[in-house]
């Protein structure tokens, strides 16, 4: 008796999925603990028990297959800033749960290196946009919205929302090279609460 097409098809779908999965899992280990230059191919199907045949039938190359674990972990990040600034009513301590999630987000092994340091080498201009965009520049322009609700006059919230991103990610650089989070919130601190007031 032959399988109805839907069962066919929902199982090869499945196959797809666990096998996108499985390359995506083993490169980002490897990209983490090695870096996009050092890592081969032929080091990330062995990780994955795959094949050459079945990473290429996924991805065009090596570089969409870096795209694919960096969108994963921009997510991630992003999923830890909404959670650490959830639950808080006031914009400045909102701004600031999101900043310290942000920090321990991209203190993980390897993370700012690979979507800080790497990601702008590999990719173009507009995938590292927008990578940036969903670890955390939304939720920062979001904050920042609600923050200056109440001043006087139109604020530069985009001009504000590029200056303070890049300023995170340079503190987080600096984090992933042995410097204290402690300084950097407060820092952050004082500068949203100025806004707060201006």
């Amino acid at each position: 008796m032959q399988r109805p097409a839907a069962a066919v098809r929902r199982s090869q779908a499945e196959r797809t999925d666990t096998t996108r999965a499985a390359l995506i899992a083993a490169a980002r280990e490897l990209f983490l603990h090695r870096g996009y230059a050092a890592t081969g191919t032929p080091e990330i199907v062995s990780a994955a028990g795959l094949t050459r045949g079945a990473l290429y039938h996924h991805f065009a190359d090596k570089t969409a297959l870096f795209l694919a674990v960096a969108e994963q972990l921009a997510q991630a990040v992003a999923d830890d800033v909404a959670r650490g600034s959830a639950h808080h009513d006031r914009p400045v301590d909102a701004l600031l749960a999101g900043a310290e999630a942000y920090f321990a987000s991209m203190a993980q092994p390897g993370r700012a290196r690979l979507l800080l340091l790497e990601a702008p080498s590999v990719l173009p201009p507009t995938q590292v946009m927008t990578l940036s965009e969903r670890a955390g520049t939304q939720a920062l322009r979001d904050g920042l919205a609600q923050l200056l609700g109440g001043t006087h006059g139109p604020a530069p919230l985009h001009e504000l929302t590029v200056l303070l991103s890049a300023a995170f990610d340079r503190a987080a650089l600096a984090m992933a090279q042995g410097e204290a989070p402690g300084p950097y919130l407060e820092a952050f601190r004082r500068l949203f609460t100025g806004l707060a007031r201006s």
